[in-house]
């Protein structure tokens, strides 16, 4: 017979929104319970943020070995340990994984069902021995790799992000399926750490950020070797000579094809529904997650879905954030809103590419009037100091000088984009920016730059020049 549980909260899936909730529920002393049939941590802690990473930074020290006599030191070619990289990758995710285990949040007093979790009804979910009626339910399944229907691709072997972290074999010549984030990041890595790789896109790699800044990513990266080829559908997969596979892709200019020993699929990823039953319980959804309102209730008023599941934004810091909205919402009865137009993202290739807010197309659709604001790289002292010039910080305001939305390109764009982040966030204008005192040296005074370029030309009125020189006659 079935042990009953009723608790205040249900939630499903133990990844980074579910185990926002689970850690604040229980600190506020809410009975909650928490089933999980894979491993804690989620996608982000054991095959997507956090090992790769790990690689990159694997990547990204084997690339300064063969560049050091920039800075008067010998260049070397490093001697990979491919294998010695694996086991960094994961020792790293080792070091992590307390934090989100088991036995942390047992302890936190969450009551964790290691089992797979599917709805009998719109009240009640079945895991394992266990039958459970909360007040309320949370999914946050997450999300799993998507694997399009390539003919040929399921009789030969590929990866994923969910198995290239277990291979000890480096790969002589990678072939990425996929130039989005995950795609180029992985293609960069491997190609530092002595691979040949080849990158195909079926549209514009790195698409979804500003086709300004990936220029320059994608010029760094073709300038270290690899291979892109963009506007290229996959026709199809095939065994080659001995080990070898064989990709076939078209482009405008007719259909080519690139033999390699490896596949990378890297294109895109698809909610975690199917275990669910999510029929039974009432709630809607479609292929590209469950539907719910800005709120993050679903068509079941019981049931909240929170993070990729939800068919939003697929980044662990947004499901984060919904579990605070979602906790926000069931703890204290203040709904929460969502609110995409805050949320940052960072693709962290090097240079690193990073976003927030509106870009220039999207901003010139909703306002009549935008100020673009550019800062390089080349023109900060620290960059020089480090020899990291390429880059840029491009800033986007109304007419008035709120701050709309922000890129970055260049290295530290990831922890740069932060303070705009934090800009649109609390609608500041680049007046606010400008009040900060940056310390000096730092790659962070480029966002102050930026911002005081806002009041560039108001300096060549006249009538502001004539008070500039007025001021500068005493001296």
């Amino acid at each position: 017979m079935p042990e009953e549980l009723k608790p205040d909260i249900c939630v499903i899936g133990g990844g980074s929104g579910g185990l926002t909730v689970a850690a604040a529920a229980a600190a506020f002393g809410v009975p909650v319970v928490l089933v999980e049939g894979g491993k804690m941590g989620g996608d982000c802690l054991n095959y997507g943020c956090v090992p790769s990473k790990a690689l990159l930074a694997a990547g990204k020290t084997a690339a300064t070995m063969r560049h050091a006599e920039t800075f008067g030191i010998e260049s070397v070619e490093p001697n990979v340990d491919f294998p010695g990289v694996i086991e960094h990758v994961r020792s790293v995710i080792a070091a992590i994984a307390p934090n989100d285990s088991v036995e942390r949040f047992t302890a936190m007093g969450v009551r964790v069902i290691q089992e797979y979790g599917r709805f009998l009804d719109r009240e009640t979910l079945a895991a394992g021995d266990f039958v459970i009626k909360p007040r309320r339910f949370v999914i946050a399944t997450g999300s799993s790799p998507f694997v399009p229907p390539i003919p040929g691709l399921g009789e030969v072997p590929y990866f994923t992000n969910e198995t290239i972290f277990e291979n000890e074999k480096r790969p002589d010549h990678l072939i990425v399926v996929g130039g989005g984030p995950i795609g180029m990041e992985l293609a960069q890595a491997h190609r530092r750490l002595g691979s040949k790789v080849t990158v195909i896109e079926g549209q514009r790699a790195l698409g979804k950020d500003d086709p300004e800044l990936t220029a320059l990513v994608l010029d760094r990266l073709r300038g270290e070797g690899i291979s892109i080829h963009e506007e290229a559908k996959v026709a199809g997969v095939s065994r080659g000579e001995g080990s070898g596979l064989i990709v076939r892709y078209e482009t405008e200019g007719g259909e080519a094809e690139v033999t390699g020993s490896h596949i990378l699929v890297a294109t895109g990823r698809k909610p975690n529904l199917d275990r669910l039953d999510l029929g039974k319980a009432g709630v809607k959804h479609d292929k590209k997650g469950i539907k719910v309102n800005r709120a993050l209730l679903t068509s079941n008023r019981k049931i909240y879905a929170i993070g990729d599941v939800a068919g939003g934004l697929q980044f662990t810091h947004v499901a984060g954030y919904h579990g605070a909205l979602v906790v926000q919402s069931i703890l204290f009865r203040v709904p929460g809103k969502e609110n995409r137009d805050i949320i940052p993202w960072v693709t962290y290739t090097d240079p690193e590419l990073a976003h927030v807010g509106l870009d220039e197309n999207a901003a010139r659709k909703r306002h009549r009037i935008i100020r673009v604001l550019r800062w390089p790289y080349a023109e900060n002292d620290r960059a020089q100091a480090e020899r990291k010039t390429d880059g840029m910080v491009k800033l986007i305001t109304d007419r008035k000088g709120r701050i709309l939305g922000a890129d970055i390109v260049g290295a530290g764009a990831g922890e740069m984009i932060n303070i705009f982040a934090l800009a649109v966030a609390k609608k500041m204008k680049a007046s606010d920016l400008r009040a900060f005192v940056p310390p000096y040296p730092t790659m962070t005074e480029m966002t102050k730059r930026a911002a005081t370029s806002f009041s560039a030309p108001l300096a060549r009125k006249p009538v502001v020049r004539r008070l500039i020189a007025f001021l500068r006659s005493f001296g």
